[in-house]
């Protein structure tokens, strides 16, 4: 058996968490982003070491007071199926907690990942409208997509949107 390790992400390992992503980005599973996002991005981030490489990566974003997002959330090939994703989702859940949030959300094709890890389908528009008002100011894709602005319906290639309350 091998040990998992998670940890905050450093701005060391970002070369790595673009390198796990980048084959997703080449299919569309998830969103290309440049080095400087994930540098600027890092704090939000947490890694899984097998033997001190790092081979997972994910990251919780705060969308408001009570809400945030599970992002960029991804297994090197070659060591899916051994329960690195389940374990970076745990730590990632743990910090939401640690946050005081009640909800998180996430966008995504792996539906039966997230529903065995407590997630079920959003259906409802997520907020109340005032604070749909206030998000709709931001500029960030991601909170677009939790709201399912028209604008950003090209990116997300069918995903689902699915929310666990903790």
């Amino acid at each position: 058996m091998f040990e998992i390790k998670v940890r905050a992400a450093l701005p060391r390992d970002v070369v790595a968490i673009a390198g796990i992503v980048e084959p997703y980005a080449e299919r569309g599973i998830l969103l290309a982003k440049e080095l400087v996002g994930f540098y600027e991005a890092v704090q939000e981030f947490v890694v899984a070491e097998v033997a001190g490489q790092v081979v997972g990566c994910g990251a919780l974003h705060v969308m408001w007071e009570d809400l945030a997002e599970v992002r960029t959330l991804a297994v090197a090939p070659g060591h899916t199926g051994r329960g690195i994703g389940r374990a970076l989702l745990l730590a990632l859940l743990d910090r939401a907690r640690a946050l005081e949030l009640a909800r998180v959300f996430c966008l995504t094709f792996e539906i039966d990942f997230f529903r065995a890890n407590g997630f079920a389908e959003l259906l409802e528009p997520g907020v109340p409208e005032p604070v749909f008002g206030q998000l709709l100011r931001s500029h960030d894709d991601g909170v677009a997509e939790f709201l399912e602005l028209a604008r950003v319906k090209p990116n997300t290639l069918g995903n689902t949107r699915m929310l666990i309350r903790l």
